[in-house]
């Protein structure tokens, strides 16, 4: 009778926590587009999925930190992260002077970021669905064609220092979605499934080594160089890595 009791309160909860797990994410409807990359790139379907409406926050990240102190800058293993890591943080788990609770968490490892979304019920965007989303503005769900949503991208691309601005300061896009563009780089579950040319993995330091447009060779799109520039940094960075301009946000997969 006991466990009869237990498993009725566990089907109970399961309503709840599903809920609490879409909290602040947008439903993306399933579709599909042509990828920026190989000269005879067919149609990719993306499935129904579920996407983080904002970036995960340095105060997300503070909560995961003091629930998983294993992952602390301190006591992380190295083989999940590099010197970088959290390197805008410090060893007791606060942000250094400057740094902005509302801005994204950057400097995490692909190891890091995939835990985090694991600790939510959750799992990092594939590749795929990232861009799928992401080649949208604020009224249209594909707006490559558009020199507005490219010189955008581009322009921000210049800007430095994005990183400190608040997640919520680009705009809402046609899924709902904010700052795919504009503050941070992200990662994604698949983020080095592309290979491109040698000449952009070069082992480097500085994070703006990390850019190179060599991936643009063999692209469907000659004139899309702001995926190029994506594609490139993916191809260039490890999952150890912690980057001062790259962060991550959460996806969810919706049953059928």
């Amino acid at each position: 009778m006991f466990f009869k009791y237990v498993l009725r309160g566990l089907l109970l909860w399961i309503p709840f926590l599903a809920q609490a797990q879409m909290e602040n994410m947008a439903v993306i409807e399933k579709g599909s587009y042509v990828p920026l990359y190989g000269r005879d790139s067919l149609r990719v379907k993306i499935d129904r999925f579920a996407l983080d409406v904002y970036p995960v926050t340095n105060a997300d990240f503070k909560k995961f930190l003091k629930e998983y102190p294993e992952w602390q800058k301190d006591k992380v293993k190295a083989l999940f992260a590099d010197g970088n890591y959290l390197r805008h943080w410090d060893a007791n788990g606060s942000l250094k002077k400057g740094e902005s609770l509302k801005a994204p968490v950057t400097n995490v490892s692909y190891f890091a970021a995939k835990k985090y979304c694991e600790c939510q019920g959750k799992r990092l965007p594939t590749l795929d669905e990232w861009e799928y989303v992401a080649m949208a503005d604020e009224t249209t769900a594909d707006a490559r064609v558009k020199d507005s949503y490219n010189e955008f991208i581009l322009s921000w691309y210049e800007k430095p220092n994005s990183f400190h601005q608040e997640v919520g300061s680009t705009f809402k896009n046609y899924w709902n979605i904010y700052d795919m563009h504009g503050l941070v780089w992200e990662w994604t579950s698949d983020f080095n499934s592309v290979m491109i040319s040698g000449e952009s993995r070069r082992d480097v330091d500085k994070d703006n080594n990390l850019f190179c447009g060599s991936a643009a060779i063999g692209s469907s799109d000659l004139m899309n160089y702001a995926a190029f520039m994506r594609y490139a940094f993916r191809g260039s960075i490890k999952a150890n890595y912690g980057v001062r301009n790259l962060g991550f946000r959460c996806a969810k997969t919706i049953n059928k």
